[in-house]
């Protein structure tokens, strides 16, 4: 039997993720100790690899849930679902790919417009359907792959300077 952290270590999870996934039923501990701690035998530890193993393959717990308590052919049904969406997913991801393209080409070959300001900008990239979490990952690509562009991009935008030192430095984070 098994604690519920030493299943967490076991399967490389912590420990608040386990008794997030009981609260929502996914995961029932098989007994509790005297002491009223959870314990867990092998079917949990089969039940809790299978529910990594389809977190792995993006599914939600919903689906999760409806696949193993179920107990009936529904895995191949909700992959093959989870397998279009995430095609769905690839081809908004490139569409967005290609505005961004867009917008950084003009006749001479560059994306400098004496149009676009920040708020242009960011408007443009919630409406092609960036959250602000899908921005600042753009950020640091940028610059990453190639700072003193993003530093000419920013400057083009019309930040402040300080604004985009802010940019830069979280940017350079890991």
């Amino acid at each position: 039997m098994l604690t519920v952290s030493q299943l967490a270590r076991l399967c490389g999870l912590s420990r608040s993720t386990l008794l997030y996934y009981e609260s929502l039923g996914l995961l029932v501990p098989a007994c509790r100790s005297g002491a009223n701690y959870r314990r867990y035998s092998t079917p949990q530890v089969e039940r809790l690899r299978a529910i990594c193993a389809y977190r792995d393959a993006g599914l939600h717990l919903a689906d999760i849930r409806q696949i193993l308590d179920e107990h009936s052919n529904q895995a191949t049904a909700v992959l093959k679902r989870r397998l279009l969406e995430l095609d769905g997913e690839i081809e908004t991801l490139r569409e967005h790919q290609f505005a961004i393209l867009r917008l950084l080409q003009a006749e001479d070959g560059t994306w400098r417009t004496s149009e676009m300001t920040k708020e242009k900008w960011v408007s443009i990239m919630h409406a092609a359907g960036l959250t602000e979490e899908n921005m600042r990952r753009w950020h640091k690509q940028f610059e990453q792959q190639d700072p003193a562009e993003h530093q000419q991009f920013l400057e083009y935008l019309q930040i402040p300077a300080a604004e985009i030192a802010t940019i830069r430095t979280w940017s350079r984070q890991p």
